[in-house]
């Protein structure tokens, strides 16, 4: 017979292992989303495992405190052409996915909330004004 492994438990304390579990599953569901991932591989082209590793020190700071990133993301951001308003409900949709695959419901919720707060900015700063939702 054959056994079914169980998934992973839930994380209850993010740490530098769930963070990396966390970016590099969000960016592989960015990757194969058919609006996203053209979108983002067109800008990051074949320098996945350097964003990656970028990524994972942004996540780390801003969850864990470790100070491991610089960097201006409003500006870089910025730069990028072809954001669509769309692309923010999916961006969220894939990260509460993945923030809810692996934390316990109130930390995918904290996660999910300063995700949220990112996208506004973002859309505030692409489109001149707040999301009407998220």
């Amino acid at each position: 017979m054959n056994e079914v492994e169980a998934p992973p438990a839930l994380v209850e304390q993010p740490d530098a292992a769930s963070i990396h579990r966390l970016v590099h599953s969000f960016y592989a569901d960015v990757r194969a989303d058919p609006q996203l991932g053209p979108l983002f591989d067109g800008v990051i082209q074949d320098h996945w495992q350097p964003h990656l590793a970028r990524m994972v020190d942004f996540w780390s700071t801003v969850v864990l405190g470790t100070r491991s990133f610089r960097g201006d993301v409003f500006r870089k951001h910025m730069a990028i052409d072809g954001v669509q308003p769309g692309h923010f409900a999916i961006w969220l949709h894939l990260w509460g996915r993945a923030t809810a695959a692996i934390f316990v419901p109130e930390v995918a919720q904290e996660l999910q909330g300063v995700a949220r707060g990112i996208a506004r900015n973002l859309h505030r700063g692409y489109f001149g004004r707040f999301p009407d939702t998220f």
